[in-house]
């Protein structure tokens, strides 16, 4: 189906939503083609009021190049949130392969998609995500020096979901004295949805703290790795078992994003939100219908934010305990967020944005 110019709907939704839309307002998007190496790629420039924009490479096998423009437009808005709220120096910007990364994941793509990259001339700065690792950014700075997440022996900070784990525990830490008074996890029950990069170092730290945690994931060998190290943890049989698991404080998407929707958030028993995956809300309204249940969100940009920071200071010669420090700051922001909210009369989220926007605002102004 076309509409008079001749072009897909499809395409002219994307486009709509790029120029007309709020969830718009990007400076750039870049569509990238290597056919030699079956390279498809879009690098989504959102803001670079800040600074360069900062964000990830996802590969991914889409449904359609179409969603993988939505989708590309929707990370890197959020990604300016993110490094706003994080302090950063940088705006947002989101990358997206489109493709399964087990099937057509080549030193000769990767390195294609450098050059679109370095193209770009420091406007860019990309770094790993969801099916691209440290090995693989070793390959693009092959092309590209705008590159992060790049390994140890490469002058690079290595794997970034270190120090995102550990803000997420973070987040959960000020919701839990938000809500209950007291930053410890200890005897609370949370659920965690997705255990691979990220969720099987967030579990650790909470079984440190004295939590009891229940795990799920669609890939067994990710439950695998933690049952094999904690024999006694809990799995649920999928997320849908988890979210509706009794007694459960803190629910901890952890995966892919739109974990909370109308369903889910109907039937979700936890009293606290706050984990690791990116653009958690499936559509705006929803963090009214948490707040309408009592349920807590901690958004999912502010607490996330660790890996950000770690691949940022990357580029100023990589500290991991300066790193660390800044992502601790992750409690106290939350905290803060949680307050403006109260103070405001608004969801944690729209208290989240509020900020956010506030010092993209004051940097365009100058």
């Amino acid at each position: 189906m076309t509409d008079v110019t001749g072009a897909p709907v499809a395409t002219v939704d994307v486009l709509n939503t790029l120029f007309h839309s709020e969830q718009g307002g990007h400076e750039q998007v870049v569509l990238c083609q290597d056919r030699a190496s079956g390279l498809k790629a879009v690098i989504a420039l959102h803001s670079t009021a800040l600074g360069p924009a900062l964000g990830g490479t996802r590969f991914y096998p889409y449904a359609s190049e179409q969603d993988a423009v939505a989708d590309a437009l929707n990370l890197s808005r959020g990604m300016s949130y993110k490094n706003a709220m994080a302090g950063l120096d940088h705006g947002g910007g989101k990358a997206v392969i489109i493709g399964d990364p087990e099937l057509i994941k080549t030193e000769e793509l990767l390195l294609a998609y450098g050059r679109f990259v370095a193209s770009l001339g420091g406007r860019y700065v990309t770094a790993c995500d969801v099916g691209t690792y440290v090995a693989d950014m070793d390959v693009v700075a092959r092309e590209c020096r705008w590159t992060t997440g790049r390994s140890p022996e490469n002058g690079g900070a290595g794997d970034s979901s270190v120090l995102t784990a550990f803000g997420v525990f973070q987040g959960m830490r000020a919701s839990a004295q938000h809500l209950w008074g007291d930053p410890s996890l200890r005897g609370r029950k949370v659920g965690i949805a997705g255990v691979g990069k990220v969720g099987h170092h967030l579990v650790e730290h909470l079984l440190q703290d004295g939590a009891s945690v229940v795990i799920t994931d669609v890939r067994d060998e990710s439950v695998r790795r933690i049952t094999e190290r904690h024999p006694g943890i809990a799995v649920a049989a999928d997320t849908d078992a988890l979210i509706r698991a009794e007694g459960l404080d803190v629910y901890a998407p952890c995966a892919l994003g739109g974990a909370l929707n109308d369903d889910s958030v109907r039937v979700l028993t936890a009293k606290v939100v706050c984990g690791a995956a990116n653009n958690q809300l499936s559509h705006p309204g929803v963090e009214k219908d948490l707040a309408d249940r009592g349920i807590l969100y901690a958004p999912d940009y502010v607490v996330n934010a660790g890996g950000v920071i770690q691949v940022a200071d990357e580029l100023h010669g990589f500290d991991f305990e300066r790193s660390k420090a800044k992502a601790s700051k992750i409690f106290d922001t939350t905290l803060s967020i949680f307050a403006r909210a109260k103070d405001d009369g608004i969801p944690p989220a729209a208290a989240a944005d509020r900020i956010a926007e506030q010092r993209i605002s004051e940097a365009r102004a100058r």
